[in-house]
């Protein structure tokens, strides 16, 4: 094996040449075809969806336990999700800094990040002051409500998936 074969560029070479002739770029056509053939998940539907998980998750709760104290706390728990999720989806969507920041892909990415950072302190904020916020906080509650909630965004996945498949 000679040294021009033997060295790591090559070999990445080697490797993308034999890609590049399978690889076929879409028509501006193609593209948009393919694009429309996607559905897109908005992030409100998200939102929404998690509300009526949590509202339904509390009223069960407090219905099955005859525990108004339980049925806050799920709602709490819930609500310690789906409130930071509204406003990072407002943030995303509806604000005038996402309007500036769609323009360029870097900048909508620490927009992104900007807005998950917000999220998650927002949360761990409601989450410290559940204890003053909710009189005779049930932790389990509490907790089951926070798990429920946060579960919604894997329902919203596989939902894209199947649709994904079936339009495929």
């Amino acid at each position: 094996m000679t040294s021009e074969q033997s060295t790591p560029s090559n070999w990445a070479d080697q490797e993308d040449g034999a890609q590049d002739a399978d690889f076929k770029p879409l028509t501006r056509e193609e593209a948009q075809r393919w694009r429309t053939g996607q559905p897109v998940l908005s992030l409100w539907r998200v939102v929404l969806a998690q509300w009526l998980v949590g509202l339904t998750a509390a009223v069960v709760g407090g219905l099955l336990w005859q525990s108004s104290s339980l049925a806050w706390s799920v709602l709490y728990g819930a609500a310690a999700v789906a409130i930071p999720s509204a406003l990072m989806a407002y943030g995303l969507t509806s604000s005038a800094m996402s309007r500036v920041w769609g323009l360029h892909a870097n900048a909508a990415f620490a927009g992104f990040l900007l807005w998950e950072g917000v999220k998650i302190l927002l949360a761990v904020v409601m989450l410290a002051a559940a204890p003053w916020v909710v009189p005779s906080l049930n932790w389990f509650g509490l907790l089951v409500g926070l798990v429920l909630v946060l579960k919604v965004y894997w329902f919203g996945y596989f939902i894209q998936a199947s649709r994904s498949k079936v339009n495929s």
